[in-house]
């Protein structure tokens, strides 16, 4: 089987992390593939060294003529009305849905041949939204470090809080004042203090809804002699400043570090990874890395953080705040103050839904699968 993946984005985002360790699991499953990528993409080198062909392509339109007569395609991020009308009926057109679709219109994934969904919970999602065709196992993920060439990962500077929408023109001019500002700044080294260290390491946006949630649990950390909250990541203007502010009655325990290109190398530093609020989150990659390193999660109990957290063994789910202003979590906080710590790695059965391997096999089973389309 020749897989065409499409994926677009001239940045680097969780879709594009996932592309990477799927297009590896195609070749490891024994699939040859052509990535369309964007030609200003820095991140996809290792993927040609791995044996995937990467073809630069400015728009999706100029990728039908490569196609050939019929040819399997997944997308990973959005397309255009007009590549869907000049595929759809002609190739078998697949993709990813990276994100549940509660309470939206599925678009142009509804006239897919089959859509793949990266959960059980984004799953659920697909049949309300439009989407006929659903392929019917969730493909969920792996923990993948060395997905990128150093340097490459990012068109973002390493430590930097923010990220600018330079289409803004506020954006734009503190785009050009915040590096100046971080170089001013002395650098900072990373060093766990005393007491529990809660942590972040995650982009920071309107999917995490990171600032609703500390709106309603930021009380009871504070309440907490000793804990503290390290973020690690960067968002836009506004998910960061509105985040800050529900963090004030942290005050000097909430610090923010930016985005870090290797998180493998924060999570053994934390006692306990945070998720955001869940209804909008496809699946949490980070979740699965910090379980992986050792590191337990606190997360809301609900899909799809009970797909990617086994309670009282990778770490704790509590009660969603927004229904008991944070009354559970505070009884999970204080029961993770106390100890022992779980270590997720005790939970070898938990964890192996999300190794390698088992992602190569359900990667095998889509291959067959399109193969038996074709």
């Amino acid at each position: 089987m020749h897989c065409h993946v499409v994926n677009l984005q001239p940045y680097l985002g969780g879709a594009e992390v996932y592309t990477n360790f799927f297009v590896r699991a195609l070749l490891d499953c024994g699939a040859t593939v052509t990535l369309h990528a964007h030609p200003q993409a820095p991140h996809w080198g290792t993927l040609a060294a791995a044996g995937a062909r990467v073809v630069p392509a400015a728009a999706d339109t100029a990728i039908v003529p490569r196609l050939g007569e019929r040819a399997w395609i997944v997308t990973h991020a959005p397309v255009s009305a007009a590549f869907v009308d000049a595929v759809a009926g002609r190739h078998l057109l697949t993709g990813f849905c990276h994100m549940p679709l509660a309470g939206r219109r599925a678009g142009l994934l509804a006239r897919y041949d089959l859509v793949y969904a990266v959960s059980r919970y984004v799953l659920s999602t697909l049949p309300d939204a439009g989407v006929a065709a659903a392929y019917p196992e969730p493909l969920l993920g792996v923990a993948a470090f060395e997905r990128f060439a150093a340097g490459a990962r990012d068109a973002q500077r390493e430590g930097l809080v923010y990220s600018w929408d330079t289409r803004k023109f506020r954006d734009r001019v503190l785009s050009w004042l915040d590096p100046l500002r971080a170089l001013a700044q002395p650098a900072r080294a990373f060093a766990r203090g005393p007491g529990l260290t809660l942590g972040i390491v995650s982009a920071i946006g309107p999917i995490k809804q990171f600032d609703l949630l500390f709106a309603h649990i930021a009380p009871a950390i504070a309440a907490l002699p000793g804990a503290r909250l390290e973020i690690f990541g960067n968002g836009g203007y506004r998910s960061v400043t509105d985040l800050k502010r529900a963090l004030r009655p942290l005050g000097a325990r909430a610090r923010f570090w930016g985005r870090r290109s290797h998180p493998e190398a924060i999570y053994p530093q934390l006692d306990y990874l945070m998720s955001g609020l869940p209804e909008k989150e496809a699946l949490g990659l980070n979740i699965i890395e910090a379980q992986m390193q050792g590191t337990p999660v606190l997360a809301v109990d609900a899909a799809p953080f009970t797909e990617t957290v086994a309670d009282g063994r990778t770490g704790y789910l509590y009660r969603d705040p927004r229904t008991d202003g944070g009354a559970d979590f505070a009884r999970v906080l204080a029961r993770a103050a106390a100890g022992p710590r779980p270590d997720p790695r005790a939970a070898p059965d938990h964890l192996a839904r999300f190794s390698a391997a088992a992602f190569n096999a359900r990667v095998a089973r889509l291959i067959a699968d399109a193969a038996a389309r074709m």
